[in-house]
């Protein structure tokens, strides 16, 4: 079976590392005997500039119907304080794709907790799963502009958290069998919902999976001082895109931090979670390691692939522990080097 793959370059550091991310791919297919077609497609900023809309009618449609779309990276400064923002790009895909849940691993392998900025005894054993609501709350509420006054409305249906929630207790039972729901409940009318949904739901579908809950300023201190004492984090939208990026430097760089945004039909996105880096954009500075291992997701979740997958994720452990590395995390390798020596590994 051949699949295709959608990639959105987008601005940046977005094709170096996406190019990093399609070498170490094409390697793992061809040693799986996977048969897969990578196709280019403007968004973001560039294609602002080309088009006049960060998602044109033809990525549109090239992502509606490939089998899994990929992300370099998307904005900069050279588009701020226009009148349509890359980011307007990548809010209007999720919600075409429907994409409403958001996966971001953190990680850290036996021999390689140096590279964490904790203490080695917090970043020992740290091996958690952020699920973040992603098409919902404040990024996607009615929000009124102004010079005086500005706002933006959260809104949560039960439905839109039960499904996220479902989700993460699936997760759990693959992992340690434990989530933590992440919530406001003290202040926020939205954060009682949510609450009160995963409490029903732990208790009619998912007993067997231990739930607590923990109030947000308290998970973004646990996080730092505890890390390896968590399984699965659920929360919302702006809550997981806050603490995934906290949890993403524990594994020693934001570079190395993955991402999968699955929905209920079978196109994900996938892409790091870090920026798209203009200050060092085409100087063969980028660590790839974010966009490599969410390639190892796409070949998990879009194409079921897992053995690939493994020999990806493999590859990046063997060469991190072989000193491999960007500056970011004091290595001496630029971008092409560190991919070089990764797919070089893979079996």
């Amino acid at each position: 079976m051949s699949f295709t793959i959608a990639v959105l370059l987008g601005d940046g550091v977005g094709p170096e590392v996406a190019a990093a991310a399609r070498q170490v791919m094409e390697k793992a297919a061809h040693c799986h005997d996977i048969s897969i077609a990578f196709c280019d497609y403007p968004f973001g900023g560039t294609a602002i500039d080309q088009y006049g809309d960060p998602f044109p009618v033809a990525t549109k449609e090239a992502c509606v119907n490939a089998d899994a779309v990929f992300l370099g990276a998307v904005g900069g400064p050279k588009w701020e304080g226009g009148k349509i923002r890359p980011e307007a790009g990548l809010l209007e895909l999720r919600k075409k794709l429907g994409l409403f849940a958001n996966l971001r691993p953190t990680r850290l392998t036996s021999g390689l907790e140096h590279l964490s900025p904790l203490k080695l005894e917090r970043a020992t054993g740290v091996d958690l799963l952020i699920v973040r609501e992603l098409i919902g709350g404040l990024y996607f509420g009615a929000r009124q502009e102004g010079s005086e006054r500005a706002s933006d409305q959260c809104v949560y249906t039960r439905d839109e958290v039960a499904r996220v929630a479902r989700v993460a207790f699936e997760a759990a039972r693959l992992r340690k069998g434990r989530v933590t729901s992440v919530d406001k409940a003290n202040v926020l009318a939205t954060s009682r919902l949510w609450r009160a949904v995963v409490s029903q739901l732990h208790e009619t579908e998912y007993s067997d999976v231990a739930l607590d809950h923990m109030l947000v300023d308290a998970m973004a201190m646990k996080l730092i001082q505890a890390p390896a004492d968590f399984d699965v984090i659920l929360t919302e939208n702006l809550f997981g895109d806050i603490l995934s990026d906290e949890a993403s430097v524990i594994s020693g760089s934001i570079g190395l931090a993955p991402s999968a945004s699955l929905g209920g039909g079978s196109v994900g996105l996938y892409e790091p979670i870090h920026g798209s880096a203009p200050d060092i954009a085409g100087m063969d500075k980028a660590n790839p390691v974010g966009a490599i291992m969410s390639g190892a997701m796409l070949f998990r979740h879009s194409l079921g692939a897992e053995d690939a997958a493994l020999s990806i994720e493999c590859a990046v452990e063997k060469a991190l522990a072989n000193g491999a590395g960007t500056a970011d995390i004091n290595g001496a390798d630029g971008c092409q080097s560190f991919t070089d020596k990764i797919c070089a590994l893979i079996e």
